[in-house]
């Protein structure tokens, strides 16, 4: 009886650990099923001429550039909860920068397509908007995210969804706004809001607003003036072709150094705008151009003045592998600004040439 009696509770012990070895195992394809785990990373190899005052300077030369590398992880709790934590890594071979950061870590709550909320660092309603339209963001940033003038993403509130049908669009944000690099506060939040309309298949009509700070109205630093920027957006996508013009005005945008845009400094307006297109003329080649222009300093510095184009053809390698021959130039007039490339121009004038091949590559 004693010999039955342990065999029994062995068995029975067994049985448990089993139950609870499947009830694990449930558990870890019940979180997978309900678990996507993504990348994207951008990658170059290219020549750079960059001259100030016609004497080259750095960063001249070869190098391979790993621009963005992105992992992201995306859980769904349920039909109304999720969260998303984005990590984001670049490599510049000419400037020794290395730098891993995240870019997006926030928990969502899908109320219907058209209430989307989100709380923590999230797209901004602008910049990521025309990079889904323009195409070709592993190319180069586009324009207000080039400049600086604004970015894709930042810590705070997010809201956006889609009505009639998809055929409207809205996006807005109440955010610290130092950008995703930066969770600082101030004592104040910045807004940012978009609406997007879509009266026939394929054109696209959009404009946003940003007003704020910038993050830098703390409680111990200097009084700070307010800053404003609109954009505009039309564009045409369909799969054969795409066209697309961006505008952009500012005020008080870069009137300091840091951006804190000081009292104590003049007043200073921006503007600019970009053209792109691109045209597949067979199955799996594209050919694609780009114009900017810009005047970021319309008050303290009239003269002063950013043109920059692309020109390039590209590849669709494998699914979701993308490579593109590209020539880029800029030139920096009367002055110098900070851009995507670096620092640009001088007393006179500077100018950036650079080409090569990117590659995009998602997974």
């Amino acid at each position: 009886m004693r010999i039955t009696f342990r065999g029994t509770a062995l068995m029975a012990s067994l049985g448990l650990i089993a139950i609870n070895a499947q009830a694990n195992t449930d558990t870890l394809s019940s979180w997978a099923d309900h678990t996507k785990v993504g990348g994207k990373t951008y990658i170059d190899l290219s020549n750079i001429n960059q001259e100030t005052d016609n004497s080259k300077t750095d960063p001249s030369g070869i190098g391979v550039d790993v621009k963005r590398f992105y992992l992201g992880i995306d859980h769904s709790f349920n039909d109304l909860w999720s969260a998303n934590l984005t990590t984001d890594f670049n490599y510049k071979a000419n400037d020794g920068e290395t730098q891993l950061f995240v870019k997006k870590a926030f928990l969502q709550a899908k109320l219907s397509d058209a209430a989307v909320l989100r709380a923590g660092s999230a797209d901004l309603p602008w910049v990521p908007y025309v990079e889904h339209l323009y195409g070709y963001r592993y190319v180069e940033n586009t324009l207000i995210d080039r400049l600086k003038f604004g970015t894709s993403a930042d810590w705070g509130i997010h809201a956006g969804g889609k009505l009639l049908d998809g055929m409207l669009s809205y996006s807005a944000s109440a955010i610290n706004g130092n950008g995703y690099k930066n969770p600082s506060r101030s004592k104040s939040l910045d807004f940012t809001g978009r609406i997007g309309i879509e009266p026939i298949e394929g054109l696209h009509l959009a404009g946003d607003y940003y007003s704020g700070k910038l993050g830098q109205d703390t409680q111990t630093g200097p009084s700070t003036r307010s800053v404003s920027r609109w954009d505009a957006l039309v564009a045409y996508v369909n799969p054969g072709w795409r066209i697309g013009a961006e505008y952009f005005t500012a005020d008080n945008w870069k009137t300091s150094a840091n951006n804190a845009v000081l009292s104590a400094n003049p007043s200073d307006k921006a503007d600019g705008y970009s053209i792109w297109g691109s045209v597949s003329p067979m199955a799996k080649v594209s050919l694609f151009a780009r114009y900017d222009h810009a005047k970021p300093n319309k008050d303290t510095n009239p003269d002063l003045q950013d043109d920059y184009y692309d020109a390039g053809i590209s590849y669709a390698a494998y699914k979701n592998v993308d490579i593109a021959l590209v020539y880029k130039h800029e030139k920096v007039e009367n002055g110098t600004i900070s851009t995507s490339n670096g620092t640009i121009g001088g007393v006179n004038d500077g100018t950036y040439d650079e080409i090569g091949l990117w590659s995009q590559m998602k997974f």
